[in-house]
């Protein structure tokens, strides 16, 4: 008879294991929605560690010419078919979803955008919202 009240208690109740499942629930909930927010933040500073990288090439090609800025790949987006010839980059950059740049070819100047049409931008301001202050702060890099 002991033997049945022993092998009857080896087992978890239905209520143990909905529980534990409630809680796995709430854990999940709290968890996911950081890692979206980590992707934004990892896209904007790898925008931003890109941008570095290319006003550092443009600027290294202006020494190096007495001046002269490269020419614009005619798309107003970069001149990265002459940094690619002259071997200053490897390839053109490839920005991180959302993020495009802009550059000027008389003064050399390089700058990023976000298109909000493709989603929230990152929140660089820290009020919860991918919005139109953050595309300015964006553009201000």
């Amino acid at each position: 008879m002991n033997y049945r009240r022993n092998s009857l208690k080896r087992g978890f109740t239905l209520i143990e294991i909905l529980i534990v499942v409630v809680i796995l629930g709430i854990l999940a909930a709290i968890i996911i929605p950081q890692f979206t927010d980590a992707a934004q933040d990892a896209g904007a500073a790898s925008a931003r560690s890109q941008l570095q990288t290319m006003r550092s090439q443009i600027e290294l090609y202006r020494v190096q010419n007495n001046g002269a800025t490269p020419a614009d790949d005619g798309t107003g987006f970069g001149p990265w078919a002459e940094l690619v010839t002259e071997n200053y980059v490897r390839a053109a950059p490839n920005w991180p979803g959302g993020f495009s740049s802009v550059y000027v070819a008389a003064t050399g100047d390089l700058s990023l955008t976000f298109d909000l049409t493709q989603g929230p931008s990152p929140d660089l301001n820290g009020d919860d919202a991918g919005d139109a202050l953050d595309v300015a702060i964006i553009e201000s890099w």
